[in-house]
């Protein structure tokens, strides 16, 4: 709910949006519309404004832990669109993956598993964030649970008919919230995490 300033009014943001027209400027792998709309402004007056949104879903991410050796398991995997804003190297991330209609908390058990080869039966959700409102609509579920060394049944790796060759890293937290001060981790959606279990798994559990 919005207060408004003029009147101080509440006000939903769905009132305060006309949408005038929609056109789809691709629909290949996702889609990526245009959206002219009118949208009430805080003085009370209304701006005709025009922005392109990519819709590919909703997803979920995960930080593996485990407390007794202060490890986490990420992966390291090429992405193209980060390859082509200057990043020469490949990407080290919280294993991640699109809902695809699943429940974040099924589709990240799975994707997980294709991911690391680790598989966990309790996921706990910490919360969920929009990574880039501007323009892209993907709304992300962040989660975390413990492994040990029982909880690995296969190499991971990903899928390969989906383009996947994933190397899983298993590394101590103190190391990963470095590689995050030297530049050598980047992703946004691994950094949040690592913060997060920095924060609030990891303090003052340390022997």
């Amino acid at each position: 709910m919005t207060i408004l300033p003029f009147g101080n009014i509440a006000m939903s943001v769905s009132n305060r949006v006309r949408v005038q027209s929609i056109e789809v400027l691709s629909d290949d792998w996702y889609l990526l519309k245009k959206t002219t709309f009118d949208f009430l402004r805080n003085d009370g007056s209304w701006q005709r404004q025009s922005r392109e949104t990519y819709d590919r879903g909703n997803g979920a991410t995960i930080l593996l832990y485990n407390l007794a050796q202060h490890t986490v398991i990420l992966v390291r995997q090429f992405r193209f669109p980060a390859f082509v804003n200057g990043w020469d190297d490949l990407l080290i991330e919280a294993p991640a993956g699109l809902l695809d209609e699943a429940s974040p908390e099924d589709r990240i058990k799975l994707e997980v598993e294709e991911e690391t080869g680790y598989r966990v039966s309790q996921v706990r959700k910490i919360f969920d964030a929009y990574m880039s409102p501007g323009s892209v609509t993907e709304k992300l579920y962040f989660f975390v649970a413990e492994y040990d060394a029982n909880s690995k049944v296969s190499d991971g790796g990903g899928m390969e008919n989906e383009g996947e060759d994933i190397d899983v890293l298993e590394i101590g937290i103190d190391e990963s919230l470095a590689m995050i001060n030297s530049g050598e981790i980047v992703d946004g959606k691994t950094i949040m995490l690592l913060q997060y279990a920095a924060l609030n798994i990891f303090l003052n559990k340390k022997d």
